[in-house]
This record gives C-alpha cells, structure tokens and sequence, in this order.
C-alpha cells in the first residue's frame, strides 16, 4: 500500500511517497503554490502514477501545540484533497519536519520534499509503536 506525504507551505508542497510493506519513504518533488493557487495538475500527475491508498498531511502548530497562522490553509488543503481524491486524509504533527529535513538534505534535493518524507517516517513510526 502506498502513502503519499504532504509538507504545506504558502510558496511550496512538498511531497514524497511510502509504502507500507517497508515503512519507508522517498522525497518525490515539490508543488508551486503561486498567488495561493496551488498547482492541482502536478499533484494530479503525482496521484495518478502513485495511486496512493491514503495521504499524511502536516500540520504545523506552535510549540505548545496550538495552531498557527497557516494551520488553517492546511486544514482547508486537507479538505480538498479529499474532495477531489476521495481518499483517507489524515494530519500528524510536523512542528520539527523542515528542521530535520535541513539536517538531512545533500543540497542538492529539494527541502520540502524531504519534510514530507520525514512527515512519512513519522507517520510509520507511529504506527509502528502504537
């Protein structure tokens, strides 16, 4: 089964791809958002080559855990997604996904989309534990 992981930003989208079988994640690419319009055709593109089963979405918070200022883009890009894909959306927590993707990146691979690979590995991880 595959996942597809989402990092929200206001400029960019972050995406990578899981599977299940191995808990494992890859950075995929990442999507414009220009003038808050979000580049629907790439992700279109992504969802039909994935065929992903379900999508993680971070969501950002403050550090005790209240919402932020963008918060509530994500929750409505949450709600489209489900909208146009029909599939499970669920959100976890990525109050440290850009700071350890900043650790990981080679400079060469795109930061946003290593955020929603570790956005993935989080998820796995949690499941996993649970």
């Amino acid at each position: 089964m595959y996942l597809m992981g989402f990092d929200y930003g206001s400029k960019r989208i972050g995406v990578a791809i899981g599977q299940t079988i191995t808990a494992t994640a890859s950075p995929l690419t990442i999507v414009a958002v220009k003038n808050k319009q979000i580049d629907w055709a790439k992700i279109n593109s992504l969802v039909q080559e994935w065929q992903p089963n379900e999508l993680i979405v971070g969501l950002p918070s403050h550090d005790d855990g209240s919402d932020n200022i963008i918060t509530i883009a994500v929750q409505r890009f949450c709600r489209q997604l489900h909208g146009r894909y029909h599939l499970p959306v669920h959100t976890i927590d990525e109050r440290l996904s850009s700071f350890a993707a900043a650790e990981r990146v080679s400079g060469s691979e795109p930061l946003d989309a290593v955020a929603a690979q570790i956005i993935l590995e989080t998820w796995f991880s949690d499941l996993i534990s649970q």
